[in-house]
């Protein structure tokens, strides 16, 4: 798993978090000690508007 430094926001526990349970068998995480020690203390979450909803309805419908 690279960790590369960047945007605060995207920083997150949650997402080390992700990183880490989709490992099968080998983690080998790259990055800056720093970087991934901000990771873990970074609790924040901000609310992702992907509009995946929205396309996952439509998709279905056309399938229809």
């Amino acid at each position: 798993m690279c960790i590369p430094k960047v945007a605060p926001m995207l920083l997150t526990r949650n997402l080390l978090y992700t990183g880490i349970t989709r490992a099968k068998e080998l983690l080998i995480i790259i990055g800056d000690r720093r970087t991934i020690g901000y990771m873990i203390k970074n609790v924040d979450s901000k609310k992702r508007n992907t509009g995946l909803k929205y396309k996952l309805i439509n998709n279905n419908m056309k399938k229809i």
